[in-house]
């Protein structure tokens, strides 16, 4: 299956947005309600800030699920720097963080290289298992 991405464009930049990663950890809109506000459509407003701004914002996005190409080259940046290690956060009653390089192995024992961010789901509730959806606060789950 196609993994679903919405773009928004600006001169400079295009943001990229994957809805089925995304944990709404709500960083994005807390850093600028201008920029991304969830009670908008679309969403994302590129125009409201400039590309620096976009860009530090992107780039604190905890699950992968925003990123951003530049225009002009066209070379996609993951929403964390390059690292040589992969790391594995345990989020405080939300998912694991995964963040690095690392092979993904799918239930059907496809392996696919990723790099960058990944949430991926404890509480086992996620409706996109194995990836974290945000269910945990619905639900109350609090593991530490």
């Amino acid at each position: 299956m196609a993994e679903r991405r919405k773009t928004y464009p600006n001169d400079d930049i295009t943001v990229i947005w994957k809805p089925d990663v995304c944990i709404h950890s709500t960083k994005c809109w807390k850093a600028s309600l201008a920029i991304f506000n969830p009670k908008r459509r679309p969403w994302i407003d590129v125009s409201a800030g400039t590309t620096e701004q976009i860009i530090k914002i992107v780039d604190n996005c905890p699950s992968g699920a925003l990123s951003y190409e530049r225009n002009n080259k066209m070379n996609e940046h993951k929403a964390q720097p390059q690292q040589t290690q992969t790391t594995v956060q345990v989020s405080k009653g939300g998912p694991y963080l995964v963040k690095g390089k690392f092979v993904f192995v799918g239930t059907d024992g496809k392996e696919e290289t990723k790099e960058g961010s990944i949430a991926l789901c404890r509480c086992g509730s996620s409706n996109n298992k194995p990836f974290c959806d945000g269910t945990h606060r619905k639900i109350g789950f609090d593991q530490g």
